[in-house]
């Protein structure tokens, strides 16, 4: 009898090769828990890292490791990050990502991925979002999350539900992807010709705008709400003087980038259902558009070795 032959040791380039494979995966889980793309980059950095370092010779399951590792830590970034976000001055909103070359962000479907879903995650504590992003997103089975967060089946199985029940209280009846595109084209159309009346049929009358801009000078602080309040405020001449707003795939859906002399100074997305717009999202913040320029070339990343 010949002795059986010892499994061959996991080699650098066999552990590069896993972890391309899995990269949008699990920045995919990283992102839809922290919400930034810059954020979510460190962790699947970190992850690579302990993957270089581990015994993959006894590694049963690389995706169930390195999924593992990824949403372990990036609930511990996501607990120091309520922290920091206290004191963020006027209202916060997640990093927007191009998704014109990788729409699901390595998600089995795209969900959890709209800019105004992922303000709504906001509310959930780092466990529940966890729990809610691997079993909607990504299909994760109860077991598979139950091992992944430490929990028991049946703790795993409430905390989902009772995720669902709190963004189901708060989420609207959306419009389809062409629809959107079609609301938000004349939604610019107006506010760029300074057309409140065609703003105002737009708008439902209890929508809000929110302004991303961490305490810069012109942008509002608070929520602005009201149909009448929000359409004169987006028709202020300075923010669309010279300036060429250009269609961009951001998280799934249509937003638009704000140029001016070929350089970005806004991004602007927005929630509709069938009644209308009912959110608008403005970022206004320079290091989250430049996180948004970055995301068209992250999936062509390769980690650091």
């Amino acid at each position: 009898m010949h002795p059986e032959t010892p499994p061959r040791e996991s080699t650098l380039d066999d552990a590069v090769a896993v972890f391309v494979e899995l990269r949008p995966r699990l920045f995919g889980i990283a992102y839809r828990m922290l919400g930034s793309a810059v954020e979510a980059e460190d962790v699947v950095q970190e992850v690579w890292l302990r993957w270089q370092k581990t015994d993959r010779s006894v590694v049963v399951s690389p995706v169930a490791f390195l999924s593992s590792t990824t949403t372990r830590l990036a609930i511990n970034v996501a607990q120091s990050a309520r922290v920091r976000r206290e004191a963020y001055i006027g209202p916060w909103l997640p990093e927007p990502v191009d998704t014109s070359t990788d729409p699901e962000v390595g998600a089995e479907r795209a969900e959890a991925l709209e800019l105004a879903l992922l303000l709504v995650l906001e509310k959930l504590n780092p466990m529940e979002r966890a729990a809610y992003v691997l079993r909607e997103a990504f299909d994760y089975g109860y077991p598979e999350i139950a091992e992944i967060l430490q929990l028991t089946i049946v703790n795993v199985r409430k905390i989902v539900s009772r995720a669902r029940k709190h963004l189901a209280a708060d989420q609207r009846e959306t419009v389809d992807t062409l629809e959107h595109r079609r609301l938000l084209e004349a939604f610019v159309s107006a506010a760029q010709g300074g057309d409140v009346a065609s703003l105002e049929a737009l708008l439902t009358p209890d929508t809000v705008s929110l302004s991303d801009g961490n305490g810069m000078r012109g942008c509002a602080r608070i929520p602005v709400s009201g149909r009448a309040r929000v359409a004169r405020m987006v028709t202020y001449p300075n923010l669309w003087r010279e300036a060429e707003p250009r269609l961009v795939d951001a998280n799934g859906c249509a937003g638009v980038m704000i140029y001016r002399e070929d350089q970005p100074i806004a991004f602007m997305t927005m929630a509709a259902s069938k009644e209308g717009i009912h959110k608008l999202m403005w970022v206004f913040s320079p290091s989250k558009i430049a996180a948004f320029i970055d995301s068209r070339s992250r999936h062509t990343m390769a980690p650091a070795v």
